[in-house]
C-alpha cells in the first residue's frame, strides 16, 4: 500500500513539473490527410505523426490544440518530414505558457528529458509558413528552400502585405533541419513572404540542424522568439523584409552556431529591386558560443550585406568568439554600408561585452567604418557587461539571462515607437527583471538549461471556486524587493495581470494567459527597479482592477 502511495505521489509531481503529456494514442499523418479547402483539427488527446512533405493546402486549415505534440518521422533527404503552410492556407496553432505545443522528432517522447539530448539536431524536418506578402525577388515569387523546386505548392510571395497565414503562439520547435540537398536546408521555422496578418509569438526553436528562423521576405510582425543551439545561424533575414520584432533571444551551443543575426536584404542579382530590406528590432539578447570558446564558425555575430536595412535598438550582444559587426560594402551602391551612410541601419543604445578580447576601441566592427560606427557616441553603444544572472550552455539549471539590479541594461535607452505593436519597457535585451517570458513552456526549462528562478512563484488556492473578480492588495506593503499578489477570478478565460509605473508605462507581465476559475497568488520581484510607488493591473473578459503598491529599497 505504502509503495502504491509513493507511485501515485510521483506521478502527481510529474504531472505537475511536465506542461506536455504524450497524446493517449497515435495518428500518422500524411500529404493527402489535409486538402484543399479543409478545416482539420489536431487534437491535445493524440500524438501527431508526420510522414514526408504535409501541405495545409489552399483555403485549407489545421487548428492544433494547445497541448499537441507533432512529431516529425525521420524519412530521408529526399522525402523529409516538413509540415509546410501553402499560400492560402492556414495554420491556428495557440498553445499557452501551461500547454505548449511541441513538434518534435519521433525518438523524443516530450516527457523524459534524457530521451534525446538537447543538442541532437537533424532528426526531422521542420515548420514552413508561405505567404502572399512581398518579396524582392525579380519574378515576385520564388520557390522556398527545403522542398523540391518542381512542386507548385512550394511558391511563396506576392502583393498582399496584410496576408494571414494564421498563428503560432507558445510553440517549441525542437531537434529539426534535415538536409534535402547541398545548399537546401530545412529551418526550425522558416516564413516565405509571410504577411502582417499572421501572428507569432512565443516562438522557440531549440537543436535545428540549419537556422532557427530565417524569413523570405515578408512582412509578419514577431514578438518572443528563442533560437538556441542550433547549427547555424539564429536568425536569418533575405529577400526584402518589412517587420517589426521584439523581444528575441539567442543563445548558441559551446562547440557550434554561425552567425547570431546574418541578414541579406536582397538576392545579389536584385540588389535595386524592390521592396529594400527594413527590420525594426528592439529588446534582443544574442549569446555566441562563448568568448573563449573552440567554435571555429564564430565569425561575426552579425553578417549584414546585399543592401538590408534596419535597426537594432535597446539590446545585448556578446559572448561570442569572432568580430562583432560586419558590414558589407561589395555590392555599392547598393549595399548595407551604403544604407549605414544614408543613416537606413542602426544600431543605436546597445550593450556589447566579452567579443573575442576586442572592444569599441579596437575591433568589435570588422571594418573600420563599422567600427567608426559603434564608437560615435551619437549611437549610445558601450562595451560593458551587461550583468545578466547567469549564460550557461549545458543541463546544470544556470541559464538566466534577466540583467540584475544596478546593470547598464536599465541606462541610457532608445525612445521606443509609440504604436499598437511595440511594448515600452525600460530595459535593454530580451528579458527584464520581471518580464522573464522563457519558463516552463520552453525545452530549454524542459532539459534542465533554463533556471528554476526564472519561474514566477505562482501557485492556485484549491478552494472552492470564487465568485468575484477580484484583486486584493500586495503584501507586504510597502516591500522590498518581492511581494506577493493575490487574485480571484470566478470563470475560465485568458487573464492578464501586469505591472506599471507611476506614468503608466509597462514594466513587468506576470501573467498572460488563459486560467481556469480559482483563486491564485503570484510573487513579483523588483529588484532592478526603481523605489516608489507602482500600479499592478488585471484584466480579464472585459473585466480590470487596478491597484496601487510601494517598493523601497
Amino acid at each position: 500500500m505504502k509503495s502504491q502511495y509513493l507511485l501515485l505521489t510521483l506521478v502527481a509531481v510529474l504531472q505537475f513539473v511536465i506542461p506536455v503529456q504524450l497524446g493517449a494514442q497515435e495518428r500518422t499523418i500524411t500529404d493527402d490527410d489535409i486538402l484543399p479547402g479543409q478545416t482539420v483539427t489536431w487534437s491535445a488527446d493524440t500524438t501527431y505523426l508526420l510522414s514526408g512533405r504535409v501541405f495545409v493546402d489552399s483555403l485549407a486549415t489545421l487548428t492544433i490544440e494547445a497541448g499537441t505534440v507533432i512529431k516529425g518521422l525521420p524519412g530521408d533527404s529526399i522525402d523529409a518530414s516538413v509540415l509546410i503552410v501553402a499560400r492560402g492556407g492556414k495554420i491556428m496553432a495557440e498553445g499557452t505558457a501551461e500547454k505548449p505545443i511541441i513538434f518534435t522528432a519521433s525518438s523524443d517522447d516530450v516527457t523524459n528529458p534524457v530521451d534525446v539530448a538537447y543538442d541532437q539536431k537533424g532528426l526531422w524536418g521542420g515548420v514552413i509558413i508561405l505567404g502572399r506578402a512581398p518579396i524582392n525577388r525579380p519574378a515576385g515569387q520564388h520557390n522556398i528552400e527545403g522542398i523540391p523546386t518542381d512542386e507548385p505548392r512550394g511558391l511563396y510571395g506576392g502583393d498582399d502585405p496584410e496576408d494571414n497565414s494564421g498563428v503560432l503562439r507558445y510553440v517549441s520547435i525542437r531537434h529539426g533541419g534535415i538536409s534535402i540537398g547541398f545548399g537546401n536546408e530545412i529551418n526550425g521555422l522558416t516564413m516565405g513572404g509571410v504577411g502582417r496578418g499572421t501572428e507569432i509569438d512565443y516562438v522557440e526553436v531549440i537543436a535545428n540542424l540549419d537556422d532557427g528562423y530565417e524569413w523570405f521576405g515578408g512582412t509578419v510582425n514577431c514578438k518572443h522568439l528563442i533560437s538556441a543551439f542550433c547549427g547555424d545561424d539564429s536568425f536569418d533575414h533575405d529577400e526584402g523584409m518589412n517587420c517589426k520584432m521584439q523581444f528575441l533571444f539567442a543563445i548558441q551551443h559551446a562547440e557550434f552556431g554561425n552567425m547570431c543575426g546574418e541578414h541579406d536584404g536582397a538576392p545579389s542579382s536584385a540588389l535595386t529591386t524592390e521592396p529594400n530590406a527594413n527590420v525594426v528590432i528592439y529588446n534582443a539578447t544574442y549569446l555566441g558560443s562563448g568568448q573563449n570558446s573552440s567554435n571555429s564558425d564564430q565569425e561575426n555575430l552579425f553578417k549584414i550585406r546585399e543592401n538590408w536595412g534596419g535597426e537594432y535598438n535597446n539590446c545585448i550582444f556578446g559572448d561570442y568568439n569572432g568580430y562583432g559587426l560586419d558590414i558589407s560594402s561589395s555590392y555599392s551602391p547598393n549595399d548595407s554600408k551604403d544604407r549605414l551612410d544614408a543613416g537606413e541601419l542602426k544600431f543605436l543604445n546597445n550593450i556589447w561585452f566579452k567579443i573575442n578580447g576586442f572592444t569599441l576601441a579596437d575591433s568589435i566592427g570588422k571594418e573600420d567604418y563599422a567600427q567608426a560606427y559603434l564608437q560615435d557616441a551619437a549611437h549610445g553603444n558601450v562595451e560593458a557587461d551587461p550583468m545578466l544572472h547567469g549564460i550557461s550552455r549545458t543541463q546544470d539549471g544556470n541559464l538566466d539571462p534577466r540583467p540584475m539590479a544596478g546593470s547598464p541594461a536599465f541606462d541610457n535607452l532608445a525612445a521606443i515607437p509609440n504604436d499598437s505593436f511595440f511594448e515600452n519597457v525600460d530595459y535593454k535585451g530580451a528579458f527584464g527583471p520581471s518580464d522573464m517570458w522563457a519558463g516552463s513552456w520552453t525545452a530549454l526549462y524542459h532539459y534542465g538549461i533554463l533556471s528554476d528562478n526564472v519561474l514566477p512563484v505562482e501557485e492556485p488556492k484549491q478552494a472552492a471556486i470564487p465568485r468575484a473578480f477580484d484583486l486584493q492588495q500586495n503584501y507586504p506593503n510597502p516591500f522590498n524587493p518581492a511581494t506577493e499578489i493575490r487574485y480571484t477570478i470566478p470563470e475560465n478565460g485568458h487573464v492578464s495581470l501586469s505591472v506599471y509605473t507611476i506614468t503608466g508605462q509597462k514594466v513587468g507581465t506576470l501573467v498572460n494567459t488563459y486560467k481556469n476559475a480559482g483563486s491564485y497568488h503570484i510573487t513579483w520581484n523588483a529588484a532592478g527597479m526603481a523605489s516608489g510607488y507602482y500600479f499592478y493591473r488585471l484584466e480579464m473578459n472585459g473585466r480590470s482592477m487596478t491597484r496601487k503598491m510601494l517598493y523601497v529599497k
